[in-house]
């Protein structure tokens, strides 16, 4: 039994390793104060200030925070909206094909919705007749468009947790249905609405094959711009810059997980409260 705990210990050891290995070498290297990725000549931040001295760089990394923003902020109000008109379907085969159509931006290939939109923009462009039918709008509607499922899906559970009496309860003293959504429903499934919305960000920032098919000629993107260095050679400064991001999305996912675990710790305690309370005569 002992020997089965260990050997299981040791394996999931080695694919944390593969899995987390060139990170903690990206990292390593970042702080080198040599070009070498072989050699550690010593400790400097020499590349990072070269980062922020780099304004081709800031500006992609500017365009992708604005990008990421956005399309977070659009993806988790309509999906928040979209969460609530699928959690009052009636209809069960309704609701079962929505839920497949919002499903297929996740599953689909990014190569094939990448080259569908891109085509889809493309036709767009033509019939209106602009000089450029590719450009930071195509980006942005293709960028909430496989985000909006990740909001689908971090909203709607919440709904289905949440007491269908307190809203009622509202209605009951006097709020109106929009008043009941904001001040009973949306405190309730707002866990769900900033797991959604980090999720969201999060995709959107990392996206690199959807944006290089839907992105316009004056729009560049940080994954596009590191692309673009590779056919050259890689300055250590983007280990400098992919440090920071994998940082900044660490505490993005720790914020996450701390909000998930909160939210159960809510439910939990509210259910044993249930359990307490005696059945009215």
């Amino acid at each position: 039994m002992k020997s089965s705990k260990f050997v299981s210990r040791v394996y999931l050891f080695l694919i944390l390793l593969f899995l987390f290995a060139p990170i903690f070498v990206l990292i390593f290297f970042s702080f080198n104060s040599e070009k070498s990725t072989s050699v550690f000549a010593g400790f400097s931040l020499r590349w990072y200030r070269n980062l922020f001295e780099d304004e081709a760089a800031l500006t992609a990394l500017r365009n992708s925070l604005v990008l990421a923003v956005s399309s977070a902020l659009i993806s988790t109000v309509m999906g928040t909206f979209a969460a609530y008109g699928i959690s009052r379907m009636r209809k069960k085969y309704l609701r079962t094909a929505v839920m497949s159509v919002t499903n297929i931006p996740m599953m689909n290939p990014d190569i094939i919705t990448g080259i569908s939109l891109m085509l889809m923009f493309v036709f767009v462009g033509t019939l209106l007749g602009l000089s450029e039918s590719l450009s930071f709008v195509t980006m942005l509607i293709a960028h909430i468009t496989f985000g909006l499922p990740y909001v689908i899906l971090s909203v709607l559970p919440k709904f289905n947790q949440m007491d269908k009496s307190m809203p009622e309860a509202a209605l009951d003293l006097g709020c109106t249905p929009l008043q009941s959504f904001f001040k009973v429903e949306l405190p309730e499934i707002m866990p769900g609405v900033m797991t959604g919305g980090i999720m969201a960000f999060t995709m959107s920032l990392d996206d690199f094959v959807i944006s290089l098919f839907t992105k316009g000629s004056s729009f560049q993107t940080l994954p596009l711009y590191i692309y673009g260095m590779t056919k050259k050679s890689v300055s250590p400064k983007i280990y400098a810059l992919a440090t920071i991001i994998f940082f900044a999305i660490l505490i993005l996912l720790l914020v996450t997980n701390a909000i998930s675990a909160r939210d159960e710790k809510k439910q939990a305690k509210m259910n044993r409260t249930l359990r307490r309370t005696p059945p009215a005569k």
